[in-house]
């Protein structure tokens, strides 16, 4: 039975369309890094889906009702009660999106030589991680390894090998964190079970539990659709539970706060929730606004009311299966089962005549938006593959992720992306490697400039 949308569209917005030439040239301006390409010469835009989601009319209502008071605004008071109601945390801590509370909690909580555990650190959070001289390690179940295994949960932390680190580094460890859904793993989904096991190890070796917890909504839908025994409750009372399990959360609300703009950082500990909010004031702003106008603060409070709604959850999840299938049936590998909130196709197995560090993942990435005006994002040798040492190394998984934007694509542009995917998968053979001839040391996949290797891309 088809799902349809939750929803009716009341305002459109243009897309342009452009020709194979126009988009040679667009490629090649842009160093063929999708990153500095003008949205205006994108078709279909799945890079990201934070912050390019389309808000309800609920939320356009919202930011009239914005109360831009530089302190104790009633538009803070309500975003405060929403989270605080949602997450149960004591201290809620707005900031302007997900990285800037990451660094306010890591600048606070890590010295150099500290090691932060995670099921799979994202970009930026790993990022912010080492630029306070502390390791982050990823402690991810072995099976989200391999792209093409069913699981339900593989978003799951390792519980043995994360026992292990504690009891042989434990001196180290200053926390411990898992990202809902598992981003970097393929959009994959926490079981309950799993951060009830990494809770009880942090209480045995006292260690603060924090959860990333951008796609936390998604997360609930999976684990009541694949968890035994919570297929009766809410999303709401799932993700209560969830939060109720960590010692606080950061999000950036731009996913899962279904808002343009914002995030927050929410805990339990007084003093360490005073070093993060003198932080936000110097980097920020004032704890009652974090870097937010007030509207931005009404419009991520009625997101996260309207988030956990199962309706749209349904819908939401649908889209992307219904993406994976076309990719299936064409017999384009993917990461399996589809996550939440985007595809993964398998670079690596798409284009196994490219070699790791002539970077399979850029290829596929350039192909799709040459093929089709797809912008689609790298996860693989370029965003992971230079470590902290400097040192070049292929990345585990070679993925491309087209990400699903919310409430913003109907089916018929779904339908688009599937065909084009399908075209290029047809053309592989014909798609070549690419090399690096600029990249800064950190987050280099955003501004890299690249080159074709070969037959493939540019090379007509």
């Amino acid at each position: 039975m088809t799902i349809i949308e939750p929803f009716r569209i009341k305002a459109v917005e243009p897309i342009r369309f452009t020709t194979r030439e126009q988009r040679e040239k667009a490629l090649l301006d842009a160093g063929y890094n999708v990153f500095g390409l003008s949205a205006k010469d994108v078709i279909i835009d799945l890079l990201t889906d934070s912050g390019t989601g389309a808000m309800s009319a609920a939320q356009w209502g919202a930011l009239m009702q914005g109360d831009e008071s530089y302190a104790g605004s009633r538009s803070f008071e309500r975003f405060e009660s929403v989270v605080r109601s949602l997450t149960g945390y004591k201290h809620i801590i707005p900031t302007h999106q997900g990285r800037a509370a990451e660094r306010i909690l890591f600048h606070s909580a890590l010295q150099p030589g500290d090691l932060v555990l995670n099921n799979i650190h994202f970009d930026t959070t790993r990022a912010n991680i080492e630029y306070e001289g502390a390791e982050a390690r990823d402690l991810v179940i072995p099976e989200a390894r391999i792209p093409a295994l069913i699981h339900p949960f593989k978003g799951n932390m390792h519980i043995a090998a994360l026992e292990a680190v504690l009891r042989a580094e434990g001196d180290r460890v200053s926390m411990v964190m898992v990202t809902v859904t598992n981003n970097s793993g393929g959009g994959q989904p926490v079981s309950l079970e799993n951060i009830r096991a990494i809770r009880e190890i942090c209480n045995r070796y006292d260690k603060r539990f924090f959860i990333d917890a951008c796609r936390f909504a998604e997360n609930s839908w999976f684990v009541k659709q694949r968890e035994a025994g919570q297929e009766g409750r809410t999303p709401r009372e799932i993700a209560r539970e969830m939060f109720s399990l960590a010692d606080g959360c950061i999000m950036s609300a731009k996913k899962d706060g279904l808002a343009n703009i914002g995030g927050f950082l929410a805990l339990n500990d007084d003093a360490l929730a005073q070093k993060c909010r003198n932080l936000l004031i110097l980097t920020e702003g004032f704890p009652t606004y974090g870097g937010l106008a007030g509207y931005d603060l009404e419009a991520i409070a009625q997101g996260l009311e309207e988030v956990l709604d199962e309706d749209y959850l349904r819908y939401r999840v649908r889209t992307v299966e219904y993406l994976a299938e076309k990719l299936v049936d064409a017999g384009i590998p993917i990461v399996q089962p589809p996550g939440g909130h985007a595809v993964y196709i398998d670079a690596a197995a798409t284009l196994p005549h490219i070699k790791p560090l002539e970077f399979p993942g850029i290829a596929l990435v350039n192909a799709l938006y040459l093929e089709g005006g797809i912008r689609a994002c790298e996860i693989g040798s370029v965003m992971f593959g230079l470590g902290a040492d400097g040192k070049e190394r292929p990345a585990s998984l070679e993925l491309v992720r087209l990400a699903i934007p919310r409430r913003l694509y109907t089916q018929s542009h779904i339908d688009y992306v599937g065909d084009i995917a399908v075209k290029v998968k047809g053309d592989a053979e014909s798609i070549g490697g690419m090399r690096i001839t600029y990249a800064p040391n950190v987050l280099r996949h955003f501004t890299a400039r690249f080159e074709p290797v070969g037959v493939g891309v540019g090379r007509g």
